[in-house]
């Protein structure tokens, strides 16, 4: 993990002129290359995640912008690694503008009555109990800092959408997260906190690397579905992030164009 200390001078130096994001689930796929895009855009970044070696990986990436990048190992459904997450954030770069809530895991892709309710439970503790606890603790930063505000990114993913076969909790999780990503927008305008929700689909990342050799439809066939270039999810993260303060994306959904998801089902 890096060093907040090797950090505060810039935090210093850099107050009120670079915005700072936290990016969850940063050690691969959408959360390290939306990470390193929002790098190169010119903010201060803390990658978070369960795997610290995963998190370095990304650290090693960042090449000549790594003095404005922090790693820290976090659990999301833990709110006390979350609350450690924000005040290391804070002692490093001193606030936080923007909170990418990106972690999420799926469950198997078995029938909903043979689901175990270990497997329910791990899927909603991270997708939906952690995006809630991350996005509370951002509340608490970004209502208190100067100026005041502040803005949050949620991961729908296109199951937010239309569901996938066998994938129930998955599928609940992301179509719950469209609902804190309203109810955070709401009670967010009080404090200048915007919030918004980006629904991708089949971006090139390891979790989609299975599609390359054909997944379930809902016809019960399978098929192979295209992919795209995970970096144009990225490139939405820094178009959402680059609004004034007065401007929000709602929703927005980026996903590959010749994808079932149009007439899936």
């Amino acid at each position: 993990m890096n060093d907040p200390q090797n950090h505060e001078s810039l935090a210093i130096t850099m107050s009120g002129t670079t915005r700072v994001a936290i990016v969850t689930g940063a050690g691969s796929g959408v959360g390290r290359a939306s990470a390193l895009a929002l790098l190169a855009e010119g903010f201060s970044v803390t990658v978070a995640g369960r795997r610290e070696d995963a998190l370095q990986r990304t650290v090693e990436l960042a090449g000549d912008a790594a003095a404005r990048i922090l790693a820290v190992p976090t659990n999301v459904c833990d709110p006390v690694s979350v609350a450690n997450l924000f005040a290391t954030t804070v002692e490093a770069f001193g606030r936080v503008d923007l909170l990418f809530n990106n972690a999420g895991i799926g469950a198997p892709a078995i029938p909903l009555e043979d689901l175990t309710f270990e497997q329910w439970q791990a899927v909603v503790d991270v997708n939906l109990t952690g995006s809630f606890l991350c996005t509370q603790e951002a509340f608490r930063v970004m209502k208190s800092q100067t100026p005041m505000g502040g803005r949050i990114i949620n991961n729908g993913s296109i199951s937010a959408q239309t569901p996938r076969p066998n994938s129930s909790p998955y599928t609940a999780t992301k179509h719950a997260i469209t609902g804190l990503t309203k109810s955070t927008s709401l009670d967010g305008r009080r404090y200048n906190i915007a919030c918004g929700q980006i629904d991708i689909g089949n971006a090139a990342t390891e979790m989609t690397e299975r599609m390359t050799d054909g997944v379930p439809q809902a016809d019960g066939s399978i098929a192979v579905e295209p992919r795209m270039d995970v970096n144009d999810v990225a490139r939405a993260i820094v178009y959402m992030s680059s609004l004034s303060p007065e401007s929000n994306v709602l929703t927005i959904t980026v996903m590959a164009t010749k994808m079932p998801l149009v007439g899936r089902g």
